[in-house]
């Protein structure tokens, strides 16, 4: 889908706008590995989204990118209690009764819902960015079908 080129590019785009790149790496069974090709783009940090596969799984992932990249990584997960201690955590704080885990030292996740409109999107992101380390926005694609 992506050329290691148009990556480059990608990050060097967004780091002219103060802007910090995680490639996010989504898994979803056991076998699938980190593809080390993404280790030389420029990047600011690595993130798995792992959270549904089993911990000693999630352990060995995230093992292996510790010991073969130097930058930051990252993990999304839906585990508050998750004993792995990656340089940032993403929750995934997508439920209303999840905002009470926000807090500073994470980088919150905001999702579009079906029939949320744009002022409860909003609401929702301005709690994440204002008592967080960061956002990460959830399905670009939903945020563009609903123009939000």
């Amino acid at each position: 889908m992506f050329t290691s080129s148009s990556l480059t590019q990608f990050v060097a785009s967004a780091h002219s706008q103060a802007l910090e790149i995680f490639f996010a790496l989504y898994f979803t069974n056991t076998t699938q590995t980190i593809p080390t090709s993404i280790y030389s783009d420029g990047e600011d940090g690595i993130n798995l989204d792992m959270s549904t596969l089993p911990i000693p799984t999630q352990t060995a992932l995230f093992d292996q990118l510790s010991s073969s990249y130097t930058g930051r990584t990252a993990i999304t997960t839906f585990d508050f209690t998750l004993p792995l201690k990656p340089d940032l955590l993403v929750f995934e704080t997508y439920a209303p009764g999840d905002q009470q885990y926000i807090h500073q030292g994470i980088i919150a996740g905001v999702e579009v819902a079906p029939g949320e409109s744009t002022q409860e999107y909003q609401q929702q992101f301005q709690y994440a960015l204002n008592n967080s380390n960061g956002v990460m926005v959830f399905d670009y694609d939903h945020l563009v079908k609903y123009g939000l």
